[in-house]
């Protein structure tokens, strides 16, 4: 049986911690939340020596100081959860700012390893560390390797085996901090053992230690104790004025000095640097990426490749995806009889989950470049050069990645871009940023555009998605401008970020992250989008029409197929109602198996008597005229009868528009069609819009079951780009216009929530209100002019 156990990962962000999780785990990892909070928790498994080990990656943080979310997540899973083991990701090429958080672990105590990650990157900068002096420094294991390319995981999962069979315990290993600070760590630390109320998950003189840093969490908790908690704030305070008085610097800072002190000695004898100064590669590479002159230039380059790359990649696989859910609602209409079930399965189920899921080719490779950009260290220049730009709008730098991770290069969700703000210290930047991310292109949206541009814009398709993520980035700068400049005026803070080294992706990094991603969106089209789409076609399908509106269209075909049969032109073709089935069926055929090869006909049909009708009707259809080898009796038939055929699908599409009309969801639509029309919107769009707020893919979901409901023949029906594209109510300006409000309208269900997690419920309605106003102003901007410039439309 084997033996299991659990290790932590932590580091510093930048310093390679996912690529050795994913290393160490490959695809055996479980995504959640830690309890009580939205901070990502990824876990996986790794089987090595006969030992299951259970790998924990922590989010990435400098420090254990209590200063954000992620500092807190990470340092209260290290206490309460106590892992055997913490393996610390290590930066060999930035030493000094890596080893701090290293520094903190040891005086809290936990059983520790060093990976020292990244030592070519080292050695290319001319930093040589030796691992074994840093270890007998640090009193623990230090493990070299390259993560990336997969070099010392083996080592690295050795060195965790043998320390956890050698059964490490924790052992906090405290440092000097002066003598003014360590006669006040010793006398709260005796405050602390003397009390009986305080638990002692914390070592004592780390919990002092915190309480001099100022850490509001561990103060708190002092304070359970009125009579040590009154001594040892005293203490605290006392302190800190001595320290001021005679330094003129707070407690925090002194700790900090002496903590890099500590780190400084270590490296000076266990890292040897060369003497002469040099810029290294990523040096080089960022005197052209991100100059003020080419970098800008190549960014868009790049992006625009990316769009390129995604389109031209995806083309085929979307295609096969096309086919695979036209046949099977081909197949699924011939099995199952006509009736609420069909339609269910038909209208609901596929053309709603299949419409999302047959853009899910565009989606991986879509995430697939954009781990590239991030993987190899781009992702973080881009945030750089965005900086310059952002600070005239009113927002703060570190606002560029909230509005990168909401989709504003390519994919994203604005989940995340939301709680990204947190890292805003300022709460009128943090609010501004917050109530503009909505606007960026997430990922939900993609499929929306990538079916519109489909449809109208075949031949642009990377050019219009290229426009469309610079026109998301100007809407969302200039509605920031305008909330800064009126109701959340305040002064801009410094901004300054860390550029992490360029380093070649490797395929499992991308890969693992590509599927991560994609896998979200799958799951999301299988639970939340399939749920509203059957409760979406439920809406879109009753109550439906009265016996007597049904009974009145079918009077009105009775009476086309009698003025047909009555017709002196078919007396010689038709005589009753078998015979007009047999025509339209055996002309169904013919148009389906012959294409363009006049040539050839099915036997069954060239041996007809009705052949002459329907090779007319064919030839009619086409747009051809009559031959020299047709008669005219076959030619004025097939006129005749290709107009009953459009009289039949008119009052079939009449009918099926009545009951949809006439539904709860029809009649939801044809009340906003008042507000709507001036877009061009009808009662079909505002549906899909509204079951947008729940998540942007019910759109597309929700426009395929209102454009499939009621299809006569499900094997014509086509995409749902097909369908827009030959609609008469849907031309290329209604097709732009209904993408521009798409990118601009409401945010969906969980960003609202998010918003209002992050900041209150008067903000959250604030950015329903907002948003919704704004989209409506531009969209009605954009659809006037179109008119007014292009009369035809």
């Amino acid at each position: 049986m084997e033996k299991k156990f659990i290790i932590a990962l932590s580091g510093n962000p930048n310093s390679g911690k996912t690529t050795v999780f994913n290393a160490l785990t490959g695809a055996r990892q479980h995504i959640a939340n830690y309890p009580g909070v939205t901070v990502e928790k990824k876990t996986g498994r790794v089987a090595h020596r006969g030992f299951d080990i259970e790998v924990v990656d922590l989010p990435g943080t400098y420090s254990l100081t209590a200063y954000s979310l992620e500092e807190i997540v990470a340092r209260e899973f290290l206490v309460n959860e106590r892992p055997d083991l913490v393996v610390d990701i290590v930066d060999a090429s930035n030493l000094d700012r890596n080893l701090y958080l290293a520094v903190q672990l040891r005086e809290l105590g936990v059983p520790l390893v060093i990976a020292l990650n990244m030592v070519d990157v080292a050695k290319a900068r001319g930093i040589i560390v030796d691992h074994e002096k840093l270890s007998s420094m640090l009193g623990v294991p230090v493990v070299p390797m390259v993560a990336r390319s997969g070099k010392g995981i083996r080592d690295l999962l050795d060195v965790v085996v043998e320390e956890a069979k050698r059964g490490a315990q924790w052992q906090p290993a405290p440092i000097s901090y002066g003598r003014d600070i360590d006669r006040s760590l010793d006398e709260i630390e005796e405050l602390i053992k003397e009390s009986n109320v305080y638990d002692t998950k914390y070592p004592p003189r780390w919990r002092a230690l915190k309480c001099l840093e100022g850490d509001p969490q561990i103060r708190e908790l002092l304070e359970r104790d009125p009579e040590q908690g009154a001594k040892i704030k005293h203490i605290c305070e006392n302190t800190a004025k001595h320290i001021m008085d005679t330094q003129e610097e707070e407690p925090e800072g002194i700790i900090a000095d002496h903590r890099y002190g500590y780190i400084t000695g270590v490296t000076k004898k266990a890292v040897k640097r060369k003497i002469e100064l040099r810029l290294n590669l990523s040096d080089k590479i960022d005197k052209v990426l991100t100059s003020r002159i080419l970098g800008p230039f190549i960014m868009v380059v790049i992006l625009y490749g990316i769009y390129s790359f995604t389109f031209w990649v995806s083309e085929v696989p979307v295609a096969w995806l096309e086919l695979f859910f036209g046949y099977l609602k081909m197949v699924v209409s011939s099995l199952l009889p006509q009736g609420v079930l069909q339609s269910l399965i038909v209208s609901g189920v596929i053309d709603g989950v299949g419409g999302v899921l047959g853009f899910v080719p565009l989606i991986m490779f879509m995430f697939f470049a954009i781990a590239i950009l991030e993987d190899s260290g781009y992702m973080a220049r881009i945030a750089y050069m965005m900086d310059r730009i952002l600070r005239w709008f009113g927002l703060h730098g570190n606002s560029v990645m909230a509005l990168i991770v909401s989709g504003g290069i390519t994919g994203g969700c604005a989940v995340p871009g939301v709680m990204a703000t947190r890292t805003l210290r300022d709460p009128k930047e943090r609010i501004a940023t917050l109530l503009v991310v909505p606007f960026m292109n997430c990922g939900a949206k993609l499929p929306v555009y990538a079916m519109l541009i489909a449809a109208f814009f075949p031949r642009d398709r990377a050019r219009m998605m290229f426009f469309l993520t610079l026109l998301s980035w100007g809407f969302a700068l200039f509605a920031a401008k305008f909330i800064r400049s009126t109701i959340l005026r305040g002064q801009k803070t410094p901004f300054v970020m860390e550029l992490p080294p360029y380093r070649a992706p490797t395929l499992q990094g991308l890969l693992i992250h590509s599927w991560e991603r994609t896998w979200q969106y799958i799951k999301k089209a299988g639970t939340i989008i399939l749920g509203f789409s059957i409760i979406l076609w439920a809406m879109m399908t009753f109550p439906g029409l009265t016996k007597d509106a049904v009974r009145s269209f079918e009077h009105r075909r009775a009476d086309l197929k009698n003025a047909l049969l009555a017709s002196p032109k078919m007396k010689n073709w038709v005589r009753d109602e078998k015979d007009l089935d047999l025509l339209d069926r055996l002309y169904d055929e013919y148009r389906e198996g012959q294409g363009e090869k006049e040539a050839l006909s099915p036997p069954n049909i060239a041996g007809s008597r009705l052949f002459p009708l329907i090779r007319a009707a064919f030839v009619l259809e086409k747009g051809g005229n009559s031959t020299d080898d047709m008669e005219e009796g076959p030619f004025k038939a097939a006129s005749r009868y290709l107009d009953f055929r459009r009289q039949m699908v008119y009052i079939d599409r009449e009918q099926h528009q009545t009951a949809l009309k006439h539904t709860i969801a029809g009649r939801v639509g044809r009340s906003l069609e008042r507000i709507t029309r001036p877009l061009g919107f009808d009662y079909r769009t505002n549906i899909a819009l509204v079951g947008g707020f729940a998540a942007k893919e019910v759109i597309i979901s929700t426009l395929g079951t209102a454009y499939s409901l009621g299809e006569v023949n499900p094997e014509e029906s086509g995409s749902l780009s097909e369908r827009l594209k030959h609609d008469p109510d849907w031309d290329p300006l209604k097709g732009f216009t209904f993408i521009i409000f798409t990118m601009l309208y409401v945010p969906c269900f969980a960003t609202v929530i998010s918003i209002r997690k992050e900041s209150s419920w008067g903000w959250a309605g604030f950015s329903i209100t907002f948003n919704l106003i704004v989209a409506y102003l531009v969209a009605l901007v954009f659809s006037q002019a179109g008119r007014w410039l292009v009369p035809g439309f």
